[in-house]
């Protein structure tokens, strides 16, 4: 569900709830609304399938992204929050499951999975959740940066890495602008991503 009513103000950050203030004291009467995050369906390259099985464990975050909260950026390092709203989960854990989504739309993989499913591993996608943030220093903006690594899980050896990131404008500042800019950047991230994965393995 959503709600576009929160607004915020680039002088003061009006509705949305300051760094110095607590997470406990910001949602103290919980959300009026939960947000998701889309997985990317990345075109069909005709190709057969792989036979290689990926394991995504949980993106590593710092703690101002390891929340549910929607994190808003004027001048960094600050980060506040939307009033009353959150993702569905925390959000390394919608990204975790929004990357195995992804990679399970291009129908390319004989396996994608969580941690402690019992799948015989091929390869782990290792990744670190930079930024996953709308940005009001300047044109407002959502932006996603997420590093990945994607790991031989027989040897241990690293096969590539790589930094993905986009910025998408939102036109706005209401919490369904922001959600929507930041889902947008995220299609491109998980899509560029998938394709890059799928090219290595």
């Amino acid at each position: 569900m959503s709600s576009g009513s929160a607004h915020i103000s680039r002088r003061r950050f009006l509705g949305v709830c300051g760094a110095g203030l607590t997470l406990a004291g910001c949602a103290s009467s919980g959300p009026t609304a939960l947000y998701g995050i889309e997985a990317a369906n990345v075109p069909a390259s005709g190709q057969r399938q792989k036979s290689k099985q990926v394991l995504v464990p949980r993106p590593r975050a710092l703690k101002a992204l390891d929340t549910e909260y929607i994190a808003v950026v004027d001048k960094r390092p600050v980060y506040s929050y939307f009033p009353k709203v959150a993702w569905a989960d925390s959000l390394p854990s919608v990204v975790q499951s929004k990357i195995v989504q992804t990679l399970e739309n291009t129908n390319r993989l004989r396996g994608v999975g969580f941690p402690g499913e019992g799948l015989l591993i091929d390869y782990q996608l290792q990744t670190d959740l930079r930024a996953f943030e709308f940005h009001i220093d300047g044109t407002d903006r959502g932006v996603v940066v997420i590093a990945a690594k994607l790991v031989n899980d027989r040897n241990g050896r690293t096969i590539a890495n790589r930094v993905f990131r986009a910025e998408v404008a939102s036109g706005g500042t209401s919490v369904d602008q922001a959600v929507a800019a930041m889902n947008s950047a995220a299609d491109r991230v998980f899509s560029e991503m998938a394709q890059w994965i799928l090219a290595r393995v």
